[in-house]
Formats: C-alpha cells, structure tokens, sequence
C-alpha cells in the first residue's frame, strides 16, 4: 500500500465527522444558536471547516496516496476484493486521470469514513480509528 496507515487513521474520522452531518435543517436561520437549538452544528454547508479540511487533506496527498486510498474506498466497499488490489488501485487511478478520484468518490459516498476503515481491515490492517 503506497500511502501511510496513519494518514488513513487521520482522515477516516473526519469523514465520519461529515456522514453524520445532515442538509440545512434550518435553511432561514437567522437567530442565535441557543434559539435554535443549535441545530445549525449538525449542517453541512460552504462555511463547513470539517468540510474544507477533509477537502485538503485528500487534496494534499500525492497521486499514488489518492489512488490507494480511493482503491481502500473500493475494497471496504466490496467492488473489488483485497487479492485484486492492485486492479483496484489501476482503476483508481484512471478515475484520477479523468477527474472523479478520491476526493470526488469520497465526499459523495455516505459512508466513506467506515468503507475505507473496512477496505483497510479487508488488507489484514487492523486499526481502531473510533478512537482517532
């Protein structure tokens, strides 16, 4: 695997952070949080600081670490199996080349936090990144 475990450790539960956030609950907010019970902290919008790091996180990986942690989202989804890995991450790469690559798959997938904690414990590496 060509990108280092903890950086997988480090970015998997700022994911989670962004699967559980929800749309605008309150789209014409315009009072204080306490009047709206703080409902405003379970959005996810462009003001979004869990949003924007994760965002720079995978931005900031090199070409060999995106594709191999989008072909980890690939695995812990159950598109491809761990004996295909280097397939998965092929393809992986060529969803780069044509601009639907890690950051793309991965800020659309509901669940990517626990696909990518599960495409890692597919490979026999086990972390517990609950914690993270």
């Amino acid at each position: 695997m060509d990108i280092a475990v903890d950086k997988v450790t480090e970015i998997i539960p700022r994911v989670r952070a962004l699967d559980v956030k929800e749309g605008a609950t309150d789209p014409d907010s315009g009072s204080n949080p306490i009047d709206d019970g703080s409902t405003d902290v379970l959005t996810s919008g462009t003001d979004d600081a869990t949003e924007s790091e994760v965002r720079s996180m995978i931005s900031g990986l090199n070409d060999d670490e995106r594709a191999n942690l989008l072909a980890l989202l690939y695995v812990g989804r159950g598109d491809m199996e761990a004996e295909e890995w280097g397939e998965a991450v092929r393809f992986a790469r060529e969803r780069e080349a044509v601009g639907e690559g890690a950051l793309h798959e991965i800020m659309a997938s509901p669940d990517a936090g626990d696909l990518l904690d599960e495409g890692l414990a597919a490979l026999g590496i086990s972390q517990d990144v609950s914690e993270a």
